[in-house]
């Protein structure tokens, strides 16, 4: 095995929770202010998910206040503290960017329990 993988391998985290495009997830990440650390949530719909060793991100979108903000988080970063599954939704597709110019009703994804 090359040096390159073998420093790959030891900064992925296995750690997190398992989770898939479609999900609504809590994510918990430490924010710096000064010098004071805390964790912020950051609730939404996971809309893209890329896969990779060290460079795999994904992307949670929500509507705050009426406008919808999304936000990439690297996977295998250390600033995130854990992520939580609330609910998942059956999608088609791997990439939901159609979300995006939905609005209220017409933004649901359909339960994974629900047939």
């Amino acid at each position: 095995m090359n040096p390159v993988e073998m420093i790959e391998r030891e900064q992925m985290r296995a750690d997190l929770a398992s989770f898939q495009v479609g999900d609504t997830v809590k994510v918990h990440v430490r924010i710096k202010e000064g010098e004071k650390q805390r964790v912020q949530v950051f609730k939404g719909v996971v809309i893209r998910k890329r896969q990779g060793k060290t460079g795999a991100t994904f992307t949670v979108r929500k509507v705050s206040y009426g406008i919808g903000v999304e936000r990439i988080f690297p996977s295998n970063s250390p600033l995130l503290e854990k992520i939580e599954v609330l609910s998942q939704a059956r999608v088609r597709r791997s990439r939901l960017y159609y979300l995006r110019k939905r609005r209220g009703k017409a933004a649901r994804l359909k339960d994974k329990n629900f047939r």
